[in-house]
């Protein structure tokens, strides 16, 4: 069963990159046309509406229908620090266009902005870091504070890299929370659900078809009195609690 499985997946993979590649060709001109040339906040805000439109086409294509829950927990002109757990490739093209609001940002990974035309898309919804670049970091947490200062929201994955654990979620970073206490703008705590099953950490070019979500728990205020040891402990106890009480998606 194993090996069926197996081939499946690889089979299943190839569909989903057409289908990926497919739909960004389609979105591409769009994406030229009304984003990349503008300025942020308005260069964001439109790369997420098209990435909106996008992700609803490719993900049923590939077989993953997509459940968002907890829209209602954003409050209309409030942007937040969202926070988000991490288990696969999937998770950043399925938390940006999906987090409510008129725009966002996620911090990502550097050297994924060298793909050719890919490349541009992927740099226009993040801020880019050079994990291995101490001066690389300290440039982007700035630009995460300009991102807010905006008044778009900023998504971070404190667990740093992808879970490959068995555990519900690997332990926080504090980037997140300093960024938290130092803007003063409340945490949403994001949950992602099934990424993992679609495209595990463990296996090379493979994909399942799966349902899969993202709920949104409700807002995380930054008080007088916080540290950001005490925001990373509250938004940790909230996802992983909810994530053991095993909601439906």
């Amino acid at each position: 069963m194993n090996i069926v499985k197996n081939i499946l997946g690889r089979v299943f993979a190839i569909w989903a990159m057409i289908m990926f590649v497919g739909t960004m060709i389609l979105m591409y001109i769009p994406f030229l046309l009304l984003s990349y040339f503008k300025k942020d906040p308005i260069k964001t805000t439109r790369f997420i509406r098209i990435s909106r439109i996008w992700m609803r086409v490719f993900l049923p294509l590939a077989g993953c229908p997509m459940k968002v829950k907890g829209e209602e927990n954003f409050e209309k002109d409030q942007n937040y620090i969202v926070v988000c757990n991490h288990n696969s490739f999937l998770d950043v093209p399925l938390s940006s266009p999906f987090i409510p609001g008129n725009g966002n940002k996620t911090i990502a990974k550097s050297e994924l902005a060298k793909v050719p035309v890919f490349g541009l898309i992927y740099k226009t919804g993040s801020v880019l870091v050079n994990r291995k670049s101490d001066q690389s970091r300290k440039e982007s947490y700035q630009k995460m504070k300009d991102v807010l200062q905006m008044g778009l929201h900023m998504c971070i994955y404190p667990e740093g890299t992808r879970n490959k654990s068995e555990k519900a979620l690997n332990e926080f970073h504090l980037g997140a929370f300093r960024l938290a206490k130092e803007t003063g703008k409340p945490l949403i705590p994001g949950i992602i659900f099934n990424t993992r099953k679609v495209m595990p950490a463990n296996k090379i070019f493979f994909f399942w078809p799966t349902k899969i979500g993202i709920h949104f728990l409700s807002p995380i205020p930054v008080t007088e009195s916080d540290t950001p040891e005490s925001l990373k402990e509250k938004a940790y106890q909230a996802m992983k609690t909810y994530i053991e009480s095993k909601p439906t998606i």
